[in-house]
């Protein structure tokens, strides 16, 4: 499959690179067969930085590492393990979702920033547009959309609108 897209690659007219990824690239996957291994998650973060690099989608790329990161180490800790790491384009969001074999889904609490740990949650809430879960065979899909933004639409202080 990779050599199909090389191929096509090597036949698109000067100045593609400024346009959406085509269709077949709006969707991306990464099968991590239910690992429980937190290595996992450097695997995954490094496959986001690099698809994102691709699709020349860098200005988001702090907040979509940070969201992929919690993720997917919410599915090692709390899911049994990642099954497949998904980034989806379309229009002007980038879904960012994590499957797992638990059919838990996840909570999100009270928020004290004094404690140690349990932000995970939280995060996602505050930078996604949205966030949700939905069952997937025995277990389920986690998944948080970022609004895609044009740099110059963004404050310039790093907070969002």
């Amino acid at each position: 499959m990779a050599g199909s897209r090389e191929r096509q690659r090597s036949f698109l007219p000067p100045g593609q690179s400024m346009r959406p990824p085509p269709a077949e690239e709006r969707h991306r996957e990464l099968a991590l067969a239910d690992t429980a291994d937190p290595r996992a998650c450097h695997t995954g973060i490094a496959w986001v930085r690099e698809t994102l690099t691709e699709w020349q989608l860098l200005d988001h790329s702090q907040d979509a590492l940070l969201i992929a990161a919690e993720l997917l180490s919410n599915a090692v800790r709390h899911g049994g393990g990642i099954h497949t790491l998904g980034l989806t384009r379309h229009d002007e969001r980038l879904r960012i979702s994590v499957t797992d074999p638990s059919p838990v889904p996840p909570r999100l609490r009270e928020h004290r920033p004094d404690s140690i740990g349990g932000h995970g949650i939280f995060l996602v809430d505050r930078l996604a547009h949205d966030w949700g879960c939905r069952p997937h065979h025995r277990g389920k899909t986690v998944w948080a959309d970022l609004a895609l933004l044009p740099a110059t639409a963004r404050s310039g202080d790093g907070e969002h609108p």
